[in-house]
């Protein structure tokens, strides 16, 4: 295996650029940072030492390990002055046109050299031919900002070489970093097996489930995300997002869970584009774009009221456990003894289970929306994902004919416990069952078509987005089944191909 890379060049000054150039110097590489601005170069060189010095008081390195790197790092005047580099990492504008003329002259500059890509959304494939050699041309994704992001991704193009791979690799550790190989697909490893966090949120919001408060602060407070995806769209810049959107459906030919969303395109044409322009999703004109999300509530007064909680999912069992602490008498179907429960809950009871009456009735919308689970019933819906513990949240939904005495025991219930609750539209999986089991679904196709492993999709989406969790990860907290039922039937109830299940996921469940 090919050892660190002792020179290295970077291509592109801007925030991503000198991020990687800080990276490389500290990592003990000679590093010389180029971009056609020269201005850009100087500002990236005033900037670095800066950042290296923050770093060292902070303890995320050494004094030491700050001044040598400041040392080794030093701007190019001319491409030319990275014919030495024994790796060249681009980070110029995703511009594919521009990419392949910087690659055929870096090729014959440094015809030695790995050169590297930082592209997002290029096919690495597709840039390789502008160089003398694609065997030597890789993809080195990082994560914005570089320093403080713990991932890199190195692509593999068609031609890319065992040789130019292990350099990169290397690279990427002595960098300190996480580094997973992803191949070179529509948005490789992490930003494909993501895409469901923004669009299955804005197709919710297409069609009215919630507002868009409303899924930001259930992505928040049940799911543990740090931003809801509509904060996470103005962050990144929302014409930005439906430009990589329309790659994505472009890329796959029309691969209907990549569709992009009209209501993006509004926005965009109107000139919302997130942060930086003031509006997006949000307004940034005049103070903060939403209040701080409140405590939950203090969970406790059961005081003994028999709960009845039926099913064998995951969930059931963690609701079983937070109700016992809240102090309810808290009892799978065969232990009411014929009592009626002060709130009997259906979490997928098994059909040879005695039936739950005789009390106000709560369901699980997995296995369908509580409108196919309970035609002209009284029951009230709910839906959360387990672990229970690490949301504070509860989603709850209503049918024309639920009753008053459901939707006020569930809420009850539900705050007792120590969870906000937020009341939405009925469908499978309501708002965040939706997301994540697309997110599961997403990661599960890509593990079938090779993209990646199961453990560099979790490592990935945890350490390059900062997700609470990755999709297996997920999967393995809340089972195969509840996630396939959700899918399912949402597939049913939507008739749209964009929930079809992965193989890989039905398997799971049928051996669960």
């Amino acid at each position: 295996m090919s050892g660190a890379p002792k020179v290295i060049g970077v291509v592109g000054a801007g925030t991503m650029g000198a991020g990687i150039a800080q990276l490389a110097a500290l990592s003990g590489a000679r590093t010389l940072l180029f971009d056609a601005d020269a201005g850009a170069v100087e500002r990236a060189l005033e900037r670095i030492p800066q950042h290296l010095d923050r770093g060292a008081e902070r303890g995320r390195w050494s004094a030491e390990d700050a001044a040598a790197a400041r040392d080794r790092l030093a701007g190019a005047g001319d491409l030319a002055d990275l014919a030495d580099c024994e790796l060249i990492v681009e980070a110029a504008p995703e511009s594919l046109d521009l990419k392949r003329e910087l690659f055929g002259s870096l090729s014959e500059i440094a015809p030695g050299a790995v050169l590297a890509s930082n592209t997002s959304s290029i096919p690495i494939t597709s840039i390789a031919p502008a160089a003398a050699d694609p065997s030597r041309v890789v993809g080195m994704h990082f994560f914005n900002p570089p320093p403080l992001m713990k991932l890199v991704e190195v692509i593999a193009g068609l031609e890319s070489s065992d040789d130019a791979l292990a350099t990169a690799r290397a690279a990427g550790e002595a960098m300190g970093k996480r580094v997973i190989d992803a191949a070179d697909v529509p948005g490789f490893l992490v930003n494909r097996c993501s895409r469901p966090y923004g669009l299955e949120a804005q197709k919710l919001l297409a069609e009215r489930a919630a507002d868009l408060e409303t899924i930001d602060r259930i992505c928040r407070l049940e799911g543990g995300f740090k931003m809801g995806p509509f904060e996470l769209s103005d962050l990144v810049g929302v014409d930005v997002g439906f430009e990589i959107a329309k790659s994505f459906y472009e890329l796959s030919f029309g691969e209907p869970r990549w569709r992009p969303n009209p209501i993006v395109a509004k926005l965009v044409a109107a000139g919302y584009h997130g942060r930086k322009s003031g509006r997006g999703w949000y307004s940034y004109e005049d103070g903060p774009h939403r209040p701080d999300d409140p405590e939950p509530p203090e969970p406790g007064g059961g005081d003994g009221r028999l709960v009845v909680i039926a099913g064998d999912l995951p969930i059931a069992e963690d609701l079983r456990g937070l109700a016992a602490s809240a102090g309810y008498a808290a009892v799978e179907p065969l232990g009411a003894d014929g009592d009626v429960p002060w709130l009997a809950i259906d979490c997928g009871a098994d059909p040879e289970d005695p039936p739950l009456q005789g009390g106000p009735l709560a369901m699980l919308c997995a296995d369908g929306s509580l409108h196919a689970l309970d035609p002209s019933g009284g029951a009230v819906g709910f839906h959360a994902l387990p672990p229970l513990e690490s949301g504070s949240l509860v989603e709850l939904t209503r049918s024309a004919t639920t009753t008053s005495v459901a939707a006020e025991r569930a809420e009850e219930f539900f705050a007792s416990l120590g969870r906000h609750v937020a009341w939405v539209e009925d469908a499978p999986g309501l708002v965040l069952g939706r997301i994540v089991c697309q997110l599961v679904n997403e990661a599960c196709f890509a593990v079938t078509e090779g993209v990646g492993t199961p453990e560099d999709i979790d490592d990935g989406m945890k350490l390059g987005l900062n997700y609470p969790r990755g999709p297996f990860g997920w999967l393995e907290a809340v089972g195969p089944t509840h996630v396939l039922a959700v899918l399912d039937a949402l597939r049913i109830e939507l008739g749209e191909e964009r929930y079809r299940a992965a193989p890989m996921l039905r398997r799971m469940a049928i051996a669960e």
